[in-house]
This record gives structure tokens, C-alpha cells and sequence, in this order.
């Protein structure tokens, strides 16, 4: 196995709001959404995607990169987790490690989408996370969200890998992961190769005000990930490892966003699976932004996922100004 993903599965329903208003501060920052209170509100369409999530975008995405993967991750004995198996089977990612709980439901979210941005309502369920017995010995760990019944299976990944060192971690934190704190998660951190967050996660989960986004890194490189990677939104992406410090501006394709649910995850994940390829950090940084910006062309965190002959032919033609630069 080359990518074993961990983290929750959930089926999202998206909404395409036509009648509602955007509120921000004078920095255009602290946005709100509102709608007429006790009012019937019209929408344009609705479309149901089964099988996302953090990790099981990640794992989609490798798969679909060529690489074999599989997710740990539960889902209730229901038709939603039906449909979740069935999607990832289609997607070539192996569901042996995930689990039907009876009497729960699959996690369900639902997605407010208005203009390229969206408003997710969460709800996760509490299913009972246990790593499997035999453990698999994948080249790559790929973990990110995981909702408040899924902490204690932070410490058996932390004792597992920490036995494991050939076995590259990646840790992308979901809400929970970043809710909880640094202090409870900090074996995890310590083990960490490879983090993901974007510019504002960086400060929540330091605690920290800081806007310059190599101190950021630097701080966070300092509680153990060896390397960091900061998304920024349009400003594009920064990575920094022991070779320095480098900024990958947002693909052509992404600038026109058409909806953005996932990209982080396309980014993140693709990024990596370019790591276990063997690019260096500036060349999969622009791995990642492909796969990122084709991903916000489409509903959903998967359908705009390329394969990896797509991603490769759209970085043979991409503008020339497309490219990690030192900082």
C-alpha cells in the first residue's frame, strides 16, 4: 500500500443559493452569509456527493494519481454509507479498513453556496475509531479530519508510527484536531514529516496573530513537522523545509473559481503523493496547485481531480510564470 488515508467519510449535500446577502468588515474579512428569517427562500439546484471528507479526498486523489490507497474510516449501516463504499470502489480506493457501525448514521453535511464560496452545516457522528489488527505498512500516512469521538486514536497512531519511521506522515488537521490543541495532539506534530494548513489554521492552532507566513511555519516547524506548507488563498501557497522557503502563485485555471469545497485537500493531497514520487518540495508545490485549481472548477471536492497523465500535460503547458520561486 502506498497511501493509507485516516479521517472521517461524509456525504455533503450542496445548495446553490441565488437570494442572499454577504456581509464584511472594512478589511473584507469576518464575512457573514444572511437570508430572510422566517421567510421561504428559493435556491437554484441541489446535488448530492457521497465519499468526501479531509482524508477520503486525499485518498481519491492519490488513486487517482496512480497510487494504491486505501481509507480508515467509518460509516452507519445505512443507504448514505452504501453509497459512500460504492463511490469508493469506483475511485479505486480499497475499503477493507473502514468500518459500518450499526445504529449510526453515515456523517451528512450540508452545503451553503453562494458565488464561489461556500457555508458548511457539520454534524459528525461518534463512531468507534480503532486502528486495525494487523496494521498495514503503507510508505505514506495520511491524516486529517476526524470529528470528537476519534481523539483517543491519536495515541495509537502516535505509538504505531513512532515504530515506524521509513513511513511518511502527513497531517492535514480537520476542526476537532485543531479544537483540541496542540499540547494533546503534540506526538503527532513531533511525528509529523509533512503539515498542511492554510494561513489562518496556522494561527489557530499556534495561537498565534503572526501574518508573516514564514514565521508561521518556521513556529510550527519548531513543535516537529519537518516540512511546512501554508495555503494562502489567492496569494497562492509557501512551503519550507531544511532547503528553504518557496512560493507557488495560484494556477491560471483556479482564479476563476467556480465552487472551492476541497481544494485544500486536492492541494494537500497531491502535493504529497508528488513528495512520494520523489519531486522536490518547489516542484510538487506546483503538483498540488494544478490539482487544486481544477478542483475548484467543479462541484465537489473530487470531480475536478486529474489524473496523473492530465496533471502532468496542463504543467507542460502552463505559463512560464508558473512556477516555485525561493523567498
Amino acid at each position: 500500500m502506498d497511501f493509507f488515508a485516516i479521517g472521517d467519510t461524509v456525504l455533503d449535500t450542496f445548495i446553490r443559493l441565488e437570494d442572499a446577502e454577504v456581509h464584511c468588515d472594512v478589511n473584507n474579512e469576518h464575512c457573514t452569509i444572511s437570508m430572510r428569517f422566517g421567510d421561504k427562500i428559493p435556491y437554484e439546484f441541489a446535488k448530492v456527493v457521497p465519499a468526501v471528507g479531509n482524508s477520503a479526498n486525499g485518498a481519491v486523489s492519490a488513486a487517482r494519481l496512480g497510487l494504491s490507497a486505501a481509507l480508515l474510516s467509518a460509516v452507519g449501516k445505512d443507504r448514505d454509507g452504501e453509497a459512500c463504499i460504492a463511490r469508493f470502489t469506483e475511485e479505486k480506493v480499497a475499503t477493507n479498513y473502514i468500518a459500518t457501525e450499526d445504529g449510526k448514521t453515515t456523517n451528512s453535511h450540508y452545503v451553503l453556496w453562494y458565488g464561489p464560496e461556500r457555508t458548511i452545516l457539520i454534524k459528525h457522528e461518534a463512531f468507534e475509531y480503532k486502528l486495525p489488527d494487523p496494521l498495514p505498512t503503507p510508505k505514506a500516512v495520511y491524516l486529517s479530519s476526524i470529528g470528537e469521538s476519534g481523539v483517543g486514536l491519536h495515541d495509537p497512531i502516535a505509538d504505531w508510527l513512532e515504530k515506524s519511521p521509513e513511513t511518511l506522515l502527513v497531517f492535514q488537521p480537520g476542526t476537532f484536531q485543531m479544537k483540541v490543541g496542540m499540547e494533546r495532539l503534540a506526538r503527532i506534530y513531533k511525528r509529523t514529516d509533512v503539515f498542511f494548513a492554510n494561513k489562518e489554521e496556522y494561527q489557530r492552532v499556534l495561537g498565534s496573530t503572526e501574518a508573516d507566513v514564514k514565521k508561521l511555519m518556521k513556529e510550527m516547524h519548531s513543535h516537529g513537522p519537518k516540512t511546512c506548507v501554508l495555503t494562502d488563498g489567492g496569494e497562492g501557497a509557501y512551503g519550507m523545509n531544511e532547503g528553504g522557503v518557496w512560493k507557488i502563485p495560484v494556477h491560471p485555471v483556479g482564479t476563476k473559481p467556480y465552487e472551492r469545497t476541497g481544494a485544500g485537500d486536492g492541494f494537500a493531497s497531491t502535493t504529497t503523493v508528488a513528495l512520494m514520487l520523489g519531486k522536490s518540495l518547489p516542484e510538487a508545490l506546483a503538483w498540488g496547485g494544478v490539482n487544486g485549481a481544477f478542483v475548484t472548477q467543479k462541484i465537489g471536492a473530487q470531480e475536478g481531480l486529474l489524473t496523473r497523465a492530465a496533471l502532468e500535460h496542463e504543467l507542460s503547458i502552463a505559463p512560464p510564470e508558473y512556477k516555485a520561486e525561493s523567498i
